[in-house]
């Protein structure tokens, strides 16, 4: 596994990055994609900021957590996008 690909953990200084208008559009793009699998979170949306990260009403998950999910999507997404063939990319 390389580093590209290991989770990131909720500590990482990237985290600190993410402004809490960039979580909530990250986590309408977990929605959307999340759908198609039928992974719901109509709940989800972004709580406060603490220590400069910010925190998410998502079960008792951090934002790194949104940040991983959609990162296992994207690449789900990704592959399917790079079959050759004209079949439905199985889940």
């Amino acid at each position: 596994m390389s580093a590209v690909d290991r989770p990131i953990e909720p500590g990482h200084p990237l985290m600190r990055t993410y402004t809490e208008l960039e979580i909530a559009y990250l986590l309408v793009e977990l929605a959307e994609r999340g759908r198609k699998f039928g992974l719901l979170w109509p709940s989800a949306t972004t709580d406060s900021v603490v220590d400069g990260r910010v925190l998410v009403r998502f079960g008792n998950a951090p934002a790194s957590t949104v940040v991983n999910l959609l990162a296992l999507l994207r690449s789900h997404d990704y592959d399917c996008d790079a079959t050759e063939d004209d079949t439905p990319c199985d889940s």
